[in-house]
């Protein structure tokens, strides 16, 4: 029997909750699972078509944390637990280290939710937090090595990248939707994330303008929604690409892939956005299991995602000369055709069922 204890769960939406839910259920190939999530809208339904077991905790959200970690303390008092993992060090702080002496504990780690300033409260917080476990998993080296500079244990680290639920099956309607808003457009371009400062949206649709006399086939889907969206309104309408570029804020999971896979290359060049940093980009490997090549930030942990020059390119997206040039390089001769190719033969080593075997053997 395992044990999840999560803040981040479906049908929630973002990186953390994927990552909770892929490894949960290929824990499953391996033994029962018992899942401890918060409540979120629409989680009857997702719940009764889930293989998991999975019970929701409810509450006022102070209140909530004290009465996951007692659910947690009688689960492991009275099962047989082979190992627990929670998604967050908030998840753990709760949980008396007697309780976790009793199986093998594993906490993730993701980088902005580590990033705080050392000796401060919340860095002392995370610190105590992640010392009651055994294993502290990072999602990349560059979270590892994050971690270590704000001052959690070196010797508990181990870096394990998160897994991918991709490629999944397309149903005919969803391709033919993306054919009709791609058209007849080529190259075609993809971004799905949220529409923040860290993602470089603002940088993606100027490089584009520059790009369009080179391309002027050339379409830009971004998918997400976010505080960024007016701002990126207004400025597709200042530099005039209405043809080009389209916004969807709101996407089901099946036009989403659709487009990617209909996509001939994924942007995403993200940069430091206040204490946000990619920890590592789940959305590149899922690209990649789909055959598209990836442009990618320097700064974080991308560059386990990406293999620079092979996969994709790391570039500076701060700076506009920079993402012109690896944008050219990608779309002059089709290059981005044999960044394809070698994006998803390395996908698949993010393959869940090879990703979920780490752990096991730390077991």
């Amino acid at each position: 029997m395992f044990l999840v204890s999560t803040r981040n769960f479906p049908p929630d939406i973002g990186g953390i909750q994927n990552l909770i839910e892929g490894l949960s259920n290929a824990l499953l190939n391996h033994g029962p699972v018992k899942i401890f999530a918060d409540k979120f809208e629409n989680c009857e339904k997702y719940d009764q078509i889930s293989k998991l077991d999975i019970e929701r905790v409810t509450g006022f959200k102070i209140f909530r944390k004290y009465r996951k970690a007692n659910l947690v303390k009688e689960f492991i008092e009275y099962n047989e637990v082979r190992a627990i993992f929670f998604d967050h060090w908030k998840s753990v702080e709760n949980i008396n280290q007697a309780t976790l002496e009793k199986t093998t504990s594993f906490c993730l780690i993701h980088s902005k939710e580590i990033n705080h300033l050392k000796k401060t409260s919340l860095n002392k917080r995370m610190i105590n937090s992640l010392n009651k476990v055994e294993h502290i998993i990072s999602n990349s080296n560059f979270t590892k090595n994050l971690a270590i500079k704000l001052g959690v244990n070196e010797n508990k680290i181990k870096v394990i990248n998160p897994g991918c639920n991709y490629p999944i099956k397309i149903n005919e309607d969803n391709k033919e939707l993306a054919k009709k808003i791609f058209q007849n457009t080529s190259p075609r371009l993809i971004t799905i994330a949220r529409l923040d400062g860290r993602k470089s949206h603002a940088n993606i649709l100027m490089t584009i303008k520059n790009l369009k006399p080179k391309f002027p086939n050339l379409k830009y889907i971004s998918i997400g929604d976010g505080e960024e969206k007016n701002n990126l309104i207004k400025l597709k309408k200042e530099l005039n690409l209405n043809d080009e570029v389209q916004f969807i804020f709101k996407s089901d999971e099946q036009t989403k892939v659709a487009l990617l896979e209909q996509s001939d290359l994924f942007v995403m060049p993200s940069v430091i956005y206040k204490k946000s940093i990619e920890g590592f980009g789940i959305t590149y490997i899922e690209a990649a299991a789909y055959g598209k090549g990836s442009i990618g930030g320097i700064y974080g942990g991308e560059k386990d995602a990406i293999l620079d020059g092979q996969t994709g390119y790391l570039c500076d997206g701060n700076d506009l000369n920079a993402l012109y040039e690896v944008m050219f390089k990608c779309l002059k001769n089709n290059h981005y055709k044999n960044l394809g190719v070698n994006a998803l033969n390395f996908s698949k080593k993010f393959n869940w069922n090879i990703v979920v075997k780490k752990y096991i053997e730390l077991i």
